[in-house]
């Protein structure tokens, strides 16, 4: 009898979690399809990582995010403040993580410093947020190319006037340096995952489609089966079908 009322339990709060899903896009009553594009936070502090160099290339990338300064609890003065990562807690300050070839972090900038010029320039001018990005090695290694990969939060989809994870997550890609920082993923399509085949050259990648409208991403929607040839100056996105 005890199991039997658990198991009751535990189905009401599963279905009313599920009923009570926020929705990862709010319309417009408009009918158009644009959404709101967010200032950056002056109240959210600038500081970048010490830089980072992939092998046999000419750049350092400077990950660039964001701390914010809290009060210690029960004071009231700002010299009594302290920094705290916006990622990865108090305490800390570091903004990205370095795995083999992908950074990942929250992020809202890059900085690519050529090494033999100390030019440099940022990635975009855009608020956005950057939680991974990843250097094609098996690429680099293949035919030279040498191409980052972007997983992105580009726009307050569910308009709560801030970027993070319950916005839309979009595919991009760049060259070394930043260059033709291209969306590959369409407007209002939430990347699922995506690979590369390096013996076709190609970068494959799923997103779905909220194709009725209803904000949330579910089996109802459509999943679009994509990939680029990244030997394509264009990097032009094509369709296949998947099943």
């Amino acid at each position: 009898m005890k199991n039997l009322i658990i198991l009751v339990f535990t189905t009401i709060i599963l279905t009313s979690c599920e009923n009570n899903e926020k929705p990862k896009v709010i319309y417009p009553q408009n009918g158009k399809i644009e959404t709101l594009e967010l200032k950056k936070d002056s109240t959210l502090i600038e500081i970048a990582d010490l830089p980072i160099h992939i092998d046999s290339t000419k750049y350092l990338i400077h990950p660039i995010g964001e701390y914010e300064i809290y009060n210690y609890r029960g004071s009231s003065s700002s010299s009594s403040g302290y920094f705290s990562s916006s990622s990865y807690g108090s305490g800390s300050f570091d903004v990205s993580r370095l795995n083999s070839y992908e950074i990942t972090g929250n992020l809202y900038n890059l900085k690519f410093e050529e090494i033999e010029s100390e030019k440099n320039r940022l990635l975009t001018e855009k608020n956005i947020r950057i939680k991974s990005v990843e250097f094609l090695n098996e690429i680099f290694k293949k035919n030279g190319e040498q191409i980052l990969v972007y997983r992105v939060l580009d726009k307050d989809t569910n308009r709560d006037k801030e970027i993070d994870h319950s916005d839309i997550s979009t595919l991009y890609i760049s060259n070394i340096d930043g260059t033709k920082f291209t969306k590959l993923t369409a407007e209002f399509h939430e990347l699922i995952d995506w690979k590369v085949i390096p013996i076709k050259n190609r970068l494959y990648f799923r997103s779905v489609e909220d194709s009725n409208k209803n904000g949330i991403f579910d089996k109802e929607d459509i999943i679009s089966y994509q990939f680029i040839d990244l030997s394509d100056k264009e990097w032009k996105v094509k369709k296949y079908k998947g099943i």
